[in-house]
């Protein structure tokens, strides 16, 4: 597993080609903001919690929009 993570903003194809192809060969890995907004449109509560822990432990969102990007540290497991 890679040790640090690019998480490149949607709106910037163009730098996620270029993060990909600059670190293709060092272990780092380069992947797209997936996140579209929350899946749970719903306004009441589903009947049951599926998610047992929070995975994301900081919210990158203003350094995604300010600068396109980001870098994170892997947690080793």
């Amino acid at each position: 597993m890679a040790d640090l993570l690019f998480i490149v903003s949607r709106s910037e194809p163009k730098r996620y080609m270029y993060l990909k192809h600059e670190y293709a060969d060092e272990g780092k890995e380069v992947i797209l903001d997936r996140r579209g907004g929350d899946r749970r449109r719903s306004q009441k509560p589903p009947p049951v919690e599926r998610r047992h822990v929070e995975r994301r432990h900081r919210d990158i969102t203003p350094e995604l929009q300010a600068s396109g990007w980001v870098v994170l540290r892997r947690l080793a497991k």
